[in-house]
């Protein structure tokens, strides 16, 4: 497929952000300077695995050959494009800095994809203990394609890096496990890490229907033989993903209609509606061990795919690697925003600077030199991790910081929100709503087929004007908040049915006076603007196992607990704290049919109406926890 034909393809897909990583290099061409073809050779290999499979890698090597260079390394199943040895991508490596500086840069598809050869398996299990050639993993892809670069690729200096984005960047966790002597710094950024409990395709059990359905329709296709061409981009029919999913009706719908049981991932997503032992295998968390390479983890907060696989695999390394070097980059960004543009804003929410090349060519670049290339240390903190509304970057020694304190948020009457909780009563006082699957809340207020960048910071008022969400907020705050971390969802509630959604959202009031942007195209208000800081959803059947879900008690007050992901913010004096609490969010999340029935099979019969309530009595009531920093 030509390239222009890719581009067209990816527009129509939901992910088409992380996507377009791959052709930034190509969509960027008229802002770099750097010509690669003129400095670099580039070199088409099939790379043999212990297991005899071959594997497609494209190898760019420096011209000048007065030094010897480090090798980087990006394994993807999305392509190394484009193929043909006279063919160059227009930058290599993580960004165009890499080119000028001077890297060997090796771009491999993964066993199954496009040119390499195999059987491609989503999110490969993890073997811990190989008894033989046979028993393969992305662990020993990796290992076996690096023993091969370092001893087959001229001028070499014998240090190798990772990096990757989002699935490359689970491929870079996975390359660094058990890893081989020569690889000395990786860089997983946005990777996943679990695909059942919080990122991509599910939150706290909850199925994030835009994104797998998009996802699926694209990459899901089998391919047969090795291949240059994408699958055929997905014809929806209608710009408006609101319309398009509330006409698919239950989930159940769409291999009959669309899949026709040709996207085998599809399938194994519905029949696997728990945390069984398919996504257990899937979890990489628990095998990040035996690294030995320094780490960068790098993420966004606002990073709606894969934000708890970011923080949780700098975790997972940070507790099974002692002694390693582990360091966590966060900045104002979404899904791979670091990689490209400015990083200056996200949608409406402004940061007030270039946080994305700041972080390339202060963090990034000299973290890698470093490793590879013995150039001096970047004085990088344990986590440095930039702070929204106070917008400035923030060293800490730990991460959630040590000083950082959990303070609660009570729900009070009168759709009040504080710090302090509300009076205790005779009788448990709530407020309620009736949940209607027929007419869900949006995510957006926008007519738009693919799934925004841009709602991790959307204004929120277009949901606070509906009766099926509960609106609480503080006072006009006199001095600053600043949280820093998890932040916890405490709930007391109650459903008429069986089973329900509940979506708590963590937003910052901004004042009414508020000056807009400057410049101001879309003529948007920024006074009163209700910004998005964090929001999660929880289905409630999961609320105590993942493993073995439980119905709700129609009408009995029970409580609900989860996490919702890590935040680095501070509401400014003058802003005011809200939270909003509803049971859909549409069609970001599948609609729960507010009744305890499998919802992958479930039938339009099984929805139905429920009433809410969100109990608020005295410290037993609902709440948020926050960790608060005092400075």
């Amino acid at each position: 497929m030509k390239l222009q034909r890719l581009v067209v393809a990816l527009k129509a897909c939901a992910l088409l952000p992380c996507l377009l990583l791959l052709l930034a290099p190509v969509a960027c061409a008229q802002e770099v300077a750097f010509d690669v073809k003129a400095h670099y050779t580039k070199v088409e290999q099939m790379i043999r695995m212990r297991d005899g499979v071959r594997l497609f890698t494209s190898i760019y090597i420096p011209k000048d050959t007065s030094q010897k260079y480090p090798i980087m390394l990006n394994r993807t199943p999305y392509s190394v494009a484009p193929y043909g040895p006279d063919k160059f991508m227009k930058t290599i490596g993580p960004s165009e800095a890499f080119g000028r500086e001077g890297y060997i840069v090796a771009y491999q598809d993964v066993r199954g994809k496009f040119m390499s050869e195999g059987e491609y398996v989503n999110v490969r299990p993890q073997l811990d203990n190989k008894s033989g050639p046979q028993q393969i993993d992305e662990s020993s892809d990796t290992y076996d394609t690096i023993d091969w670069l370092v001893k087959n690729t001229p001028n070499n200096n014998g240090r190798v890096g990772m990096w990757g984005i989002s699935y490359p960047g689970f491929y870079t966790s996975a390359g660094s496990i058990d890893s081989h002597p020569a690889l000395k710094a990786v860089s997983p950024q946005a990777p996943i890490s679990d695909w059942f409990t919080s990122d991509d395709f599910h939150h706290n059990g909850a199925f994030l229907l835009m994104d797998a359905f998009d996802f699926m329709t694209w990459f899901g296709p089998p391919r047969p033989q090795p291949t240059t061409e994408w699958p055929q981009s997905f014809k929806y029919g209608t710009p408006d993903a609101y319309k398009f999913y509330l006409e698919l009706g239950p989930l159940s719908n769409a291999n009959a209609r669309y899949f026709k049981n040709n996207i085998a991932f599809w399938n194994d997503m519905m029949a696997h509606a728990v945390y069984d032992s398919f996504w257990q295998a899937r979890n990489l968390r628990p095998h990040l061990k035996n690294i030995h390479a320094a780490v960068m983890t790098v993420g966004g907060l606002f990073d709606a795919e894969d934000l708890f696989g970011t923080f949780n695999n700098y975790h997972s390394i940070e507790q099974q690697n002692p002694g390693i070097f582990n360091v966590l980059v966060i900045g104002p960004w979404s899904h791979g925003g670091w990689s490209r543009a400015n990083g200056d804003h996200l949608g409406n929410v402004q940061f007030g600077s270039n946080t994305s090349l700041f972080y390339r060519e202060q963090i990034e670049l000299p973290f890698f030199n470093h490793y590879l290339k013995e150039k001096a240390a970047p004085a990088l903190p344990e986590a440095y991790v930039f702070e929204t509304g106070a917008n400035e970057w923030r060293k800490y020694e730990q991460w959630p910081p040590r000083n950082a304190q959990t303070q609660s948020l009570y729900f009070q009457p009168n759709g009040k929100l504080s710090f302090a909780p509300p009076p205790a009563s005779p009788a448990q006082a709530y407020d309620e709503y009736i949940s209607d699957p027929a007419k869900p809340v949006p995510y957006n207020n926008q007519i738009l087929m693919s799934r925004t960048r841009e709602y991790m910071t959307d204004d929120q008022r277009f949901a606070a004007m509906r009766p099926d969400v509960l609106v609480y907020q503080t006072d006009v705050l006199t001095e600053d908040v600043t949280i820093a971390g998890p932040i916890g969802a405490s709930l007391n509630v109650s459903t008429s049915g069986t089973d329900s959604d509940f979506v708590v959202k963590l937003i910052d009031v901004y004042p009414n006076d508020a000056p807009d942007n400057t410049p101001n195209p879309a003529n948007v208000k920024m006074g009163g603007y209700e910004m998005l800081v964090r929001a999660e959803v929880m289905r409630a059947r999961f609320r105590n196992s993942f493993e073995r879900p439980e119905p709700m008690t129609p009408n009995k007050a029970t409580r609900v607990e989860f996490k919702l992901a890590d935040a680095s913010h501070t509401f400014k004096k003058g802003h005011r704290i809200m939270a909003q609490i509803q049971s859909s969010w549409f069609p970001l999340v599948d609609r729960n049919p507010q009744k305890f029935v499998d919802i992958y099979r479930a039938t339009d019969a099984d929805f139905q109406k429920a009433t809410q309530r969100v109990y608020r009595s005295g410290r037993g009531g609902s709440h948020l926890d926050l960790n608060v920093v005092k400075r």
